[in-house]
């Protein structure tokens, strides 16, 4: 019940994206095809994972260890920063269409503040081995279903008349926002 109720809560009440504000950036600009925002959320959920692997390890075992717990923010951004690299030449060499998709975007997971916001609450909400795990795993379901949920608007919002006003990121901020304020229906099941 524990792992469904931290399932719960990750996805949907304290979503990364939506709840938290953390990772708009990626969130905005992979968000007009589908095809990249399946792709960045694959990237988002990997690195997140092993984001949350590591950045727990290195917190309790290095930094709690050698009493230098103010380096944190920058061992994580050492680590997070290594992942994107590994994640970037594996995409390079075996996925170039996915690749080319994201773009920029890619590299941007490295300052993604979504994936060292679930490294940091993992650390201040002092889970375990395994609740860090599954909250980091969590957090980016969370951050991928908004992604694409997203993107599934916005490519449908693309055939409709839009106001010239409203048309590009104005649209797609507001869409977001009502994105978010469905997923706040869910802060009484938890």
């Amino acid at each position: 019940m524990e792992y469904f109720e931290l399932a719960i809560g990750c996805i949907f009440i304290n979503n990364i994206l939506l709840a938290q504000f953390l990772g708009n950036c990626p969130f905005l600009g992979t968000s007009k095809k589908m095809e990249t925002a399946v792709g960045m959320s694959m990237a988002v959920v990997f690195v997140m994972v092993m984001a949350g692997i590591f950045t727990w390890t290195v917190d309790t075992y290095l930094l709690k260890g050698l009493g230098v717990e103010y380096l944190r923010t920058v061992s994580f951004i050492l680590v997070i920063a290594s992942l994107v690299q590994f994640v970037e030449m594996f995409l390079k060499k075996s996925i170039p269409g996915l690749y080319a998709g994201l773009g920029i975007f890619l590299p941007l997971i490295t300052t993604n503040c979504a994936v060292m916001g679930a490294c940091l609450l993992n650390i201040s909400k002092e889970y375990s081995f395994m609740q860090a795990l599954a909250a980091s795993f969590f957090y980016a379901i969370g951050f991928g279903l908004a992604l694409i949920l997203f993107a599934g608007v916005r490519e449908r919002i693309n055939l409709a008349r839009v106001p010239k006003a409203l048309q590009d990121t104005s649209i797609g901020l507001v869409t977001a926002g009502m994105i978010a304020l469905t997923f706040t229906a869910f802060k009484g099941m938890v």
